[in-house]
């Protein structure tokens, strides 16, 4: 088979199952886990997995699920991964598949995910236009933000209960057309760490000022001064978010608090981005704070790295893309500062993360308004599909 073989799946061999996907997307979403949860969830997957002739392996780093599909001797092996869990969200979108737990909601798009993913696992069982082997991974808590699903499941031996030559996964892209494939090569989403800040001054009455160290001054002057970072640290060239999302401080207007809080969520695309922001964060709080007469307590969590796509595996996922869907509706990747916890599989696996269009009118995900689109599910399965078959494919391993 050549690569542009119409040989490899195509859209409109998985067309014919659309109704199908749709009703079991709709069946996750409306019975949504959140991170550590998932065990309806991931149960609901072994079972069509193993139904499909599929080695499965369940509780894998929590309640991950691995499948396993094997053709012919030897060859290659490539790792497609999807997420499950959902959000603690109240959902409001009205549908008559919407969640029927409240407080828990499909708002990122995983029960999408996880039926793209299925839906490549049941055409491939049944085609087996392949030699190699398929390892289809299953991962829960991703929204965790540390200490997720991803890093779990390399702790359990991932790689190496489960061996492959690159690992690929995708997320849905609000704002671009249905049935659209967004790549980019390097770094694509952001670092995320997450800083609270506690700064401690005296405490006393509103109307004597002067007898107290008012934390919420040093409070106000190290948010105003934490806006420099990005604006005269950071290389102007590259890309990095600081932003305050909380304070607190005080309960009464004629009362001077103790203390007050800072709740930081930090964004960077380079290790070396990543450092110099927290370098300057701790430096500016501390300094501010002392120059008002408070002192501060700095609790640094850092959570997903950069998710940085590999050259050749981006290259090639973008080849298939545009087999595919056709060149026009293959689309550069920005940036992006939101994050992933796939960027931990990448720092032990070659690989890409791809972006499928929800839409352009898509609500933006983590929303209460937010749905994944039905008329993505086909292209994400055959996308899945097809990658599959090309990277597996004999002609693909003599040149290797």
């Amino acid at each position: 088979m050549t690569p542009g073989s119409n040989q490899y799946s195509t859209v409109s061999d998985l067309a014919p199952r659309e109704a199908e996907l749709t009703d079991l997307r709709r069946r996750l979403h409306a019975d949504p886990e959140l991170s550590f949860e998932e065990v309806r969830t991931s149960a609901f997957v072994a079972e069509k997995l193993e139904g499909w002739g599929y080695e499965v392996t369940r509780n894998i780093g929590g309640h991950g699920v691995v499948g396993v599909l094997r053709q012919g001797e030897g060859g290659r092996s490539v790792a497609i991964r999807a997420d499950m869990d959902a959000l603690p969200i109240t959902e409001a979108t009205g549908l008559p598949y919407a969640s029927k737990h409240p407080g828990k909601m499909h708002a990122c798009g995983h029960d999408g995910h996880t039926t793209v993913l299925l839906g490549a696992a049941e055409h491939l069982a049944r085609t087996r236009r392949f030699r190699g082997t398929v390892v289809l991974v299953f991962q829960a808590a991703e929204e965790a933000g540390r200490n997720s699903g991803a890093q779990a499941m390399i702790a359990d031996g991932l790689f190496e209960r489960f061996p492959c030559d690159a690992i690929f996964g995708l997320h849905n892209h609000p704002g671009a057309p249905e049935g659209t494939i967004l790549t980019r090569s390097g770094p694509m989403m952001a670092a995320s760490d997450t800083v609270f800040l506690r700064i401690r001054g005296k405490g006393g009455h509103a109307s004597r000022p002067h007898l107290t160290v008012d934390p919420v001054v040093a409070a106000a002057a190290t948010v105003m001064a934490l806006q420099t970072v990005v604006a005269r640290n950071v290389d102007p060239n590259d890309a990095a978010v600081v932003t305050v999302g909380t304070i607190h401080g005080g309960t009464a207007t004629n009362v001077i608090p103790e203390a007050a809080e800072l709740g930081l969520s930090v964004r960077s695309f380079t290790p070396g981005t990543r450092s110099l922001l927290e370098a300057r964060i701790r430096a500016i709080a501390a300094n501010t704070v002392a120059a008002h007469g408070a002192t501060v307590d700095i609790a640094w969590e850092h959570g997903y790295p950069v998710v940085v796509n590999s050259e050749a595996e981006t290259a090639f996922a973008t080849e298939v893309a545009r087999e595919l869907v056709g060149a026009d509706n293959v689309h550069p990747c920005p940036m992006l500062p939101g994050s992933e916890d796939f960027a931990y599989y990448l720092q032990h696996r070659p690989g890409s993360f791809l972006r499928l269009g929800n839409g352009e009118r898509s609500p933006i995900l983590h929303s209460a308004g937010y749905d994944f689109a039905d008329g993505s599910l086909v292209t994400g399965a055959a996308l899945w599909a097809r990658l599959a078959e090309r990277f597996l494919a004999e002609d693909r391993a003599r040149a290797s």
